[in-house]
């Protein structure tokens, strides 16, 4: 997945997770408060035109009895990650190591993102494998069919529909913000890059909206277009939730929940082996500069072995004059699962020849379980097929009654 698209998709520590409360929609301004009969009103400034804002007051009831909180309904998590490349340290640290932990406190869906997939040159000839090879990963790293939907984005069709729906309302100039799309659209040139990669921040909205997901695992880069989603969920339940959809025959009140964001306190973002100032990423050009996480024994040693450090005596966290540092220290504790305290004092004292084959051996260690779990899966395709088709049938459930309520607010003919 490459990438993770919540983070593109990198999201969650082993830690519980800290909701953001300061996200703000770019052009939504929420005061809120809930009367005696529990129902919430919104003040709100909503952007309508370029430069028009209209000031609106807004009364929206409590979701339906199935979507409030309660202590026999769990919270519900959506993420993801792109079938592009092999799976790195990064995407597990920073997001599939954290779903253990997260499929056994919430509802979770984790899905392959191969939708996201095309929005750059690609293969075809690889795109139908490097999709199951991910799949397969997210089972040998852990994730249990018993407690988290498992599926391929583009198997629940309802993401491409209700992106499309999404995109009626949502305004050219919000997109043209996204910094993701000005630096890749720099490096691809005008020619060589398509509208999808403009657009693609309104699929992933679609992707998070159709769940009704109360918490979205977010990296750094991904917090710009969680601001997005959110931006668009409060515009649509302004513009057709309420009692213009209640007036239609539906039950009123809010459309979309606006998702909260989750960052972990560290692993956000493992950095590259060669760039400590750079995220770890598939698309570096060196594969030198990651640890995928198929790498065999020999190939982890090597990188480590030649992996960029500095010339400073001792080890420390969080010394900005020491990037590197940092960086491995941290993959470190994360891989071992000891506290940040225990890191330090053990390898405080130590010099670069005596902690690289320490990580080195934590890592080849960590691995090796998951690698050979994996190729058991890949073994059996039948029973990895059979996976996927049953968690694409669960996340369709949910999603299809979503698309079909705003389907119905939006006005359309229903089937």
């Amino acid at each position: 997945m490459g990438r993770s698209i919540f983070s593109h998709f990198l999201m969650l520590s082993s830690t519980s997770p800290r909701s953001i409360s300061s996200f703000r929609p770019c052009g939504v301004y929420l005061s809120k408060c809930l009367n005696r009969t529990g129902a919430m009103h919104s003040r709100r400034r909503l952007l309508i035109g370029e430069n028009i804002r209209c000031l609106c007051s807004v009364s929206v009831s409590e979701p339906s009895t199935s979507e409030t909180s309660s202590s026999s309904v769990k919270k519900r998590i959506v993420s993801g990650v792109q079938p592009t490349g092999s799976i790195h340290l990064g995407n597990y640290l920073g997001a599939i190591k954290n779903w253990i932990d997260l499929q056994n406190t919430y509802e979770t869906l984790f899905f392959i993102v191969d939708l996201h997939a095309i929005t750059l040159p690609y293969d075809t000839q690889q795109l139908s494998k490097a999709t199951k090879e991910t799949a397969a990963l997210y089972l040998a790293c852990g994730v249990d069919t018993s407690k988290a939907s498992v599926f391929v984005q583009s198997h629940v069709r309802a993401h491409v529909e209700l992106m499309w729906l999404l995109s009626s309302a949502t305004p050219i100039g919000w997109l043209n913000r996204m910094i993701q799309f000005k630096e890749k659209s720099r490096k691809a040139g005008d020619e060589n890059v398509g509208v999808a990669l403009l657009t693609y921040p309104v699929l992933m909205a679609s992707d998070i909206l159709l769940y009704q997901s109360d918490f979205v695992p977010v990296g750094e880069d991904q917090k710009q277009h969680l601001e997005l989603t959110r931006e668009l969920a409060e515009r649509i339940n302004y513009l057709y939730g309420g009692r213009k959809w209640k007036k239609l025959g539906g039950r009123g009140g809010a459309i979309f929940k606006v998702p909260e964001p989750l960052i972990p306190p560290t692993g956000a973002r493992v950095m590259s082996l060669t760039d400590a100032l750079s995220k770890m990423s598939k698309s570096a050009p060196s594969d030198q500069s990651r640890i995928n996480l198929l790498d065999s024994k020999d190939v982890i040693t090597n990188k480590i072995k030649r992996c960029k450090t500095d010339s400073f005596s001792g080890l420390e966290f969080d010394n900005p004059e020491r990037p590197e540092c940092n960086n491995l220290l941290s993959i470190y504790q994360l891989i071992t699962g000891k506290s940040k305290q225990e890191v330090v004092e053990e390898c405080q004292d130590m010099n670069w020849g005596t902690f690289k084959p320490l990580l080195t051996d934590a890592l080849v260690d960590h691995l090796h379980p998951i690698q050979v779990r994996y190729a058991e899966i890949m073994s059996d395709t039948t029973y990895l097929d059979k996976i996927l088709t049953e968690g694409a049938n669960k996340a369709a459930t949910i999603a299809d009654t979503t698309l079909n309520n705003v389907y119905q607010a939006m006005g359309f003919l229903r089937r």
